[in-house]
């Protein structure tokens, strides 16, 4: 009798123990961690050298970026940073540089949109001044001075991007509404070419969206 006690009062702390254990490992918030950071990709090329070098050095810069990230293990993400900067010199390309700074990161415990959000702003936040450093000595090498890209502000260009989903979205409802009323009325709902001009009124790129979207 005391020995069946003994085994349930030890089952009953060892089942405490697993709950306790459980319930911390539940309150444990996201985890995040850095565990590489990488030079995936880069390319120079200065197609006007060396005439380029003969006029006062005053160039148009072009500069723009882009983040993608894939899955590569559970609560692990390969994400990629990709820079371009083009110069040009009297309407003629004096460089064109592109690089693309990638990372490994580790996370853990998020919700899809907090996920999200970090991919794109976070990480690349991080990756930024690698790609920077990378671009500049590329350029310098190159015999150009070195560009000094300012610091990027990846909340506010996720925000936009964000904004920019929405809008589209919006339009290619109001598209889809369109050319569905448009045909309805001529009986025929692959009528395309008959609202095409009504359609790129909305969207520059409507004709292309929709036969993708709507009629395959």
């Amino acid at each position: 009798m005391a020995e069946n006690e003994n085994n349930q009062n030890g089952n009953g702390q060892a089942a405490s123990q697993s709950a306790q254990q459980a319930g911390q490992e539940g309150q444990q918030g996201p985890m995040f961690a850095l565990q590489r950071i990488y030079l995936k990709d880069s390319s120079f090329e200065s197609p006007k050298t060396p005439e380029v070098f003969r006029s006062q050095w005053a160039p148009k810069i072009t500069f723009n970026l882009n983040t993608s990230n894939s899955k590569i293990a559970d609560g692990v993400y390969d994400v990629v940073l990709k820079l371009t900067i083009e110069a040009k010199q009297d309407d003629n390309i004096a460089f064109l540089v592109e690089v693309q700074q990638a990372g490994i990161f580790t996370c853990n415990g998020f919700a899809e949109a907090d996920l999200e959000r970090v991919l794109a702003t976070v990480c690349p936040n991080i990756l930024f001044p690698y790609a920077r450093e990378t671009i500049d000595a590329l350029v310098t090498r190159g015999s150009f001075p070195a560009v000094m890209l300012a610091p990027v502000n990846f909340d506010a260009v996720y925000a936009q991007s964000k904004a920019q989903q929405q809008g589209q979205s919006e339009n290619l409802e109001q598209i889809r509404e369109l050319i569905l009323s448009e045909c309805f009325v001529q009986g025929d709902r692959h009528c395309i070419g008959q609202v095409q001009a009504s359609a790129v009124a909305l969207h520059g790129q409507a004709q292309f969206l929709v036969d993708r979207q709507f009629f395959q």
